[in-house]
């Protein structure tokens, strides 16, 4: 029987710009720094905030589950993005999808819970520097100013057009996620590529 198992490696949606995206670094001279973080695990859970299961998987999960919207929870290499009130996106370092299921589905029980793997569907760009939040207001219409959108916030929105999870990193200096479907990934590089060189 002909061995059908895939035997390519795998290639980011942004494989082909990660050059451009590094020398935007160069050519800003430090004021922004774009790059992809390719293959983050990506778990959807939707549960009762209220019911049992939340605090489960909370403490299965070692990091609370956010009850406050468009609030993120970060514990070590995991964080948990309030994408509604019954909703999370779990993010986590490449190939631990499995992992976060299995723990979320054990600690759940018998309690209703959603759990979809939905990292092949997107990819992460870093959006960074001391003017990365005037890059990404040239086409963002949240109010971005730190006070309204400060560390440790996200929010589903449009950047350039495209629909995008945006994430405040809590970490210092740490910029932005945009986590972008695979599909648009390549249009909203291009975008962030053009605008970048007002900073050239």
């Amino acid at each position: 029987m002909a061995d059908t198992a895939l035997t390519a490696p795998l290639r980011s949606p942004l494989s082909q710009v990660a050059d451009r995206l590094a020398a935007v670094t160069r050519t800003s001279g430090g004021a922004i720094r774009l790059a992809e973080l390719p293959f983050l695990a990506q778990v959807d859970v939707r549960l009762d905030a209220k019911g049992a299961a939340a605090d489960a998987v909370g403490l299965a999960l070692g990091l609370r589950l956010p009850l406050e919207p468009n609030t993120v929870v970060r514990a070590g290499e995991s964080n948990a993005l309030w994408l509604g009130p019954d909703e999370w996106l779990l993010i986590g370092p490449p190939d631990s999808e499995r992992d976060l299921e299995s723990r979320i589905r054990e600690a759940a029980g018998d309690e209703p819970v959603s759990v979809t793997d939905v990292s092949a569907q997107r990819t992460t760009i870093l959006v960074t520097g001391p003017r990365a939040r005037d890059l990404l207001a040239h086409g963002c219409a949240l109010d971005l100013h730190p006070r309204a959108f400060g560390s440790g916030r996200c929010a589903q929105t449009t950047l350039g057009r495209t629909q995008v999870v945006l994430v405040a990193r809590d970490e210092p200096r740490a910029g932005f996620w945009v986590l972008v479907r695979s599909s648009f990934s390549g249009y909203l590089a291009e975008w962030l590529l053009d605008a970048a060189t007002e900073y050239a």
